[in-house]
């Protein structure tokens, strides 16, 4: 992407934003953190705050060129050069992708494979799916939109989850011990920070301070509003009580689903997007999960596979040109041209995630061994693969004389004195 004429305005709208997509997966990490057990929070936050330097890195070396640069047959780039601000924003966009994925194996992959796993996946998945979609590729030139990532993110990371949860295999003791988030307040804290956050990520992809920027926040606003509120009433309905983490998943939930169509569509088919995105994801994570009796640990492909889903086709039905000439007119606004090229783009993403996601899972196998063992799962992976425990203060407080009486306490021993109902 070649520099011209420098707009500050844009430029710093674009950098501002760039930093609130940066801080989305610190988030990731809080709201993933907290759905997990105390036993596994430390290795959970570790998946999305080791990813923000690997991708980074990944990004500034290599990745950029292979999305940006100029078009090898529509499948991949070659050297380019490109304009700093741009390289900035899209980096955090790499960062998050495989942060999300981490949702679906939480608290039984091995480091070292969650780590190889996550570079490679980066860049044979991601870079050339970006490429096709925003970087002039084939699925570019097809006519698909994905004003922001409901193609190249959403549903690349929620499917490659699946695929990965349904190679690793359940949790130890998956239905029959209770597996609950350990720190609510946690979650809702992430959520925050994500929807915070989703404003840079959506109508930072305006990439200027304009009416097209204005469009996607207050297209993103309405759909994570009333995804909440329709998660809510379908929970209520469902259990017979609206609780604070469902509302938190179902803002989520309409942040995912407005995403590839935020500059696309006006701010009323948004809330449309965001009603049925909220009442589509729930049914995901609380009906279709149990009957399928898979193990998305943190409900990674409910959400962002199923919600991204939605997205990329509610944008061929409502997209319109009178909000982005750029763009292109969906089915309701009189071209099923543009329907149809969601429906093969998305085919084409869930293709590439599972045959991609599965060569890759079993590559990293030959290299190293990506499942836990059953003994770390039971002691928890914060000490099994890091030597850490995330609340450490009864050692110093209550128990204090108890572990003075017992002598030297090694750090899994530690752990199973200090373990909640909860571990």
């Amino acid at each position: 992407m070649n520099m011209g004429i420098i707009d500050t305005g844009n430029t710093a709208w674009v950098l501002i934003s760039a930093a609130l997509v940066f801080f989305m997966t610190p988030g990731l990490a809080f709201f993933y953190g907290g759905m997990v057990r105390s036993k596994n929070v430390l290795s959970t936050i570790m998946h999305s705050f080791f990813i923000v330097a690997m991708v980074s890195a990944e990004w500034i070396m290599l990745g950029y060129t292979l999305v940006f640069g100029n078009d090898i047959n529509g499948l991949i780039a070659d050297a380019g050069i490109p304009e700093l601000a741009f390289v900035s924003f899209q980096c955090m966009f790499a960062v998050i992708t495989p942060a999300l994925i981490t949702g679906a194996f939480a608290e039984r992959i091995k480091f070292g494979a969650y780590a190889l796993f996550t570079l490679l996946w980066t860049i044979f998945i991601y870079n050339p799916m970006a490429h096709w979609v925003w970087g002039g590729g084939f699925l570019a030139k097809l006519g698909a939109l994905d004003f922001a990532g409901g193609l190249v993110i959403h549903i690349l990371s929620g499917v490659s989850g699946l695929t990965l949860c349904l190679l690793l295999g359940k949790r130890h003791g998956y239905g029959k011990v209770p597996m609950l988030p350990h720190h609510l307040p946690m979650v809702v804290l992430g959520a925050s920070i994500l929807w915070f956050g989703w404003f840079g990520f959506n109508a930072g992809s305006a990439l200027g301070a304009n009416e097209l920027a204005a469009n996607a926040f207050i297209t993103t606003q309405a759909s994570a509003a009333v995804a909440a509120v329709s998660w809510v009433l379908c929970e209520w309905l469902h259990h017979g009580k609206p609780t604070v983490f469902g509302a938190a998943s179902g803002c989520v939930a309409g942040l995912v689903a407005i995403t590839p169509a935020a500059g696309f569509v006006a701010p009323l088919p948004s809330v449309i997007i965001g009603l049925c995105g909220g009442i589509i994801c729930y049914l995901a994570v609380a009906v279709l999960k149990t009957k399928a009796g898979y193990d998305d640990s943190l409900d990674a492909f409910g959400v962002h596979g199923i919600g991204g889903t939605w997205g990329a086709i509610a944008t061929g039905l409502w997209s319109s040109t009178a909000v982005n000439p750029a763009g292109a007119d969906g089915l309701f606004y009189g071209s099923a041209d543009t329907l149809v090229a969601q429906l093969i783009s998305v085919v084409v993403a869930y293709a590439l995630a599972v045959i991609g996601s599965a060569v890759i899972f079993y590559l990293v196998t030959l290299v190293t061994t990506v499942r836990a063992e059953e003994t770390e799962e039971i002691t928890g992976m914060d000490i099994g693969e890091h030597g850490e425990h995330a609340y450490n203060q009864s050692i110093f407080a209550a128990n204090a004389p108890l572990l003075k009486a017992a002598g030297p306490v090694s750090a899994p021993l530690a752990h199973a004195v200090h373990s909640g109902p909860n571990a």
